[in-house]
């Protein structure tokens, strides 16, 4: 034990990463302050509303990845769920979350636009994680329990209106020519890291460490805060994100959109406590979307723009194999690593912050990486990327299995292999979801683009939960904790040789693939919208740095 100024430690190393952790979220939050409030329209080459935004998604994403990082370690230790049912309801939550912004994308495009579908949601969120703090006593039998569900299906929702439309204010605050517009995502990609690694460490430590009510609350707090920087800096965004048409909401109907933001609420709820819902919705409608993408493509598209539909369709089916293998990070491999890792005396919740991390460090290497390529005319494809990327996030299964076995399977595994599975996670990461959506946006004619664009998400949603349904394979309550540990090495040695497979596959027809993109005659109003795409994991979108 290490004994701090306020708090005590199981460790030096956990001391001094919640220290860091609190220092760099302080210095932002301080920078970001003196920033927005210096007398000039503009600092450092960019107007003050972009750092406005950086302020409130950074916070939006501290309070989001905080809950995250103990939401599984909360299901099963405190509601006392079985193990194989908290990773079930956790994909279905985690595919919720990337349903939603569909809607929310949808309702600002057409109606409130997206400043107030950033309140509206930024409001729900503030609400939702505060009640994740009202733990009750605990067990199913609780009744806090059903604050508990309404918690999550406000989160849900509020991202939703959150998550697509804020990057989006960004690309408004600059001319489409502007060349600051790729600077300016790089920045606000940094709110989103920042946010997600200190809350990992910070909301980690503290819920696993004095109590969850500390850790959803700071997490509540935190979006409490976001929420007030959007309110009181709502000049600085120069009356971007406004209705495109007042004459829609006039007359009440505004408050019918909020109305139906509620509704979601209220489905979201019931769906949460039912998974086989949520599991019945993406197959139904997913399925049904993309028959009716292809269908429409076949009957009524040039065969150019036909043969890029069916690009994008398989780019899209080989993204769910990714993020169903990807999204283990919150669920079983956080388990796994609060039972059978030799974390050093750090809690386990506070790994999730490696991910973002890695991120921040890598992204720039990745983005010289590609454009060292391209100048060489020797860049792999979209398709090959894909496939590295599935293969990426199997080889980092196999290499825990490796270092779990090498020592024993009575023996704790070396920390080692936890940063080296999230590293080769992390670079699959960086190999896929920086061009999804950027090949969606390029692929899609101008007609069909929000629909390319809502099928999209739903692999991503039916990614995340397929994920919930590869983590219930793990769990191996009852048997042992030898046995248990052998129960999810051998799930993850079986996904990772899959994912091998698949990817080499992906990659053996890749020029097939990148043949049925046309690329050579596509015309740049296809491109138009891309910059606004969303700048994480599920979003996809074109990475500020590298453009691809």
């Amino acid at each position: 034990m290490v004994e701090g100024v306020f708090f005590t430690f199981d460790s030096a190393f956990e001391m001094w990463t919640f220290r860091v952790a609190v220092v760099a979220l302080a210095a932002f939050l301080i920078g970001g302050v003196v920033l927005i409030t210096r007398p000039q329209e503009e600092v450092i080459g960019h107007p003050k509303g972009l750092f406005l935004l950086f302020m409130a998604e950074m916070w939006e994403r501290f309070s989001y990845y905080g809950m995250r990082a103990l939401l599984i370690f909360y299901l099963i230790q405190h509601w006392m769920f079985a193990e194989e049912k908290a990773y079930v309801i956790y994909g279905a939550y985690t595919a919720l979350v990337y349903i939603a912004p569909v809607v929310g994308g949808y309702l600002a495009d057409q109606y409130i636009g997206q400043r107030k579908a950033v309140l509206f949601g930024a409001v729900l969120l503030t609400f939702g994680h505060f009640f994740m703090a009202f733990e009750g006593s605990g067990g199913q039998a609780d009744p806090m329990i059903n604050v508990f569900w309404l918690a999550l299906a406000l989160i849900i929702v509020g991202s939703g209106f959150l998550k697509a439309n804020i990057s989006v204010i960004v690309g408004q605050l600059y001319p489409r020519t502007d060349v600051r517009r790729d600077p300016a995502y790089t920045i606000f990609y940094m709110g989103i890291n920042v946010g997600a690694a200190t809350a990992s460490i910070i909301c980690g430590y503290l819920g696993q460490t004095y109590g969850w009510e500390y850790g959803f609350g700071l997490a509540g707090i935190g979006m409490l805060i976001g929420l007030i920087f959007f309110v009181v800096g709502k000049p600085l965004l120069l009356g971007q994100g406004e209705p495109k048409d007042p004459a829609k909401i006039k007359g009440g109907k505004e408050f019918a959109i909020y109305g139906a933001g509620l509704a979601m609420v209220a489905l979201c709820w019931a769906a949460i406590q039912y998974q086989e819902l949520v599991g019945t919705v993406l197959g139904v409608f997913g399925g049904g979307l993309v028959l009716y993408v292809l269908f429409t493509a076949v009957t009524k598209l040039a065969p150019e723009e036909r043969d890029r539909i069916f690009a994008a369709m398989f780019l899209i089916l080989t993204s769910i194999v990714f993020w169903a293998l990807f999204e283990q990070a919150g669920s079983s491999l956080n388990v796994f690593t609060d039972r059978h890792v030799d974390t050093q005396g750090v809690n386990a919740s506070m790994f999730q912050s490696i991910n973002a991390i890695y991120i921040v460090l890598l992204a720039p290497l990745f983005a010289m990486l590609w454009q060292g390529l391209a100048r060489k005319g020797a860049e792999p494809s979209t398709p090959m990327k894909f496939g590295l990327a599935v293969i990426q996030v199997g080889l980092g299964f196999l290499v825990l299995v490796w270092g779990a076995e090498s020592v024993g399977i009575n023996v704790p595994t070396p920390v080692i292999f936890i940063f080296l599975i999230y590293l080769l996670h992390t670079t699959g990461e960086l190999c896929l979801s920086p061009v999804g959506l950027s090949a969606m946006n390029r692929l899609s004619p101008g007609h069909m683009a929000s629909l390319i664009m809502g099928t999209w998400f739903f692999a991503s949603a039916t990614g995340n939960f397929a994920a919930g349904l590869i983590a219930a394979a793990t769990g191996g309550e009852g048997v042992g904790e030898e046995a248990g540990k052998q129960v999810v090495l051998d799930v993850y040695s079986t996904v990772g040789w899959y994912a091998i497979a698949i990817g080499v596959g992906v990659m053996v027809v890749s020029p097939l693939i990148k043949r049925l993109m046309h690329l050579d005659s596509i015309k740049d109003d296809a491109l138009e919208g891309q910059s606004e795409a969303g700048l994480e994991a599920q979003e996809g979108g074109v990475h500020p740095t590298s453009r691809v």
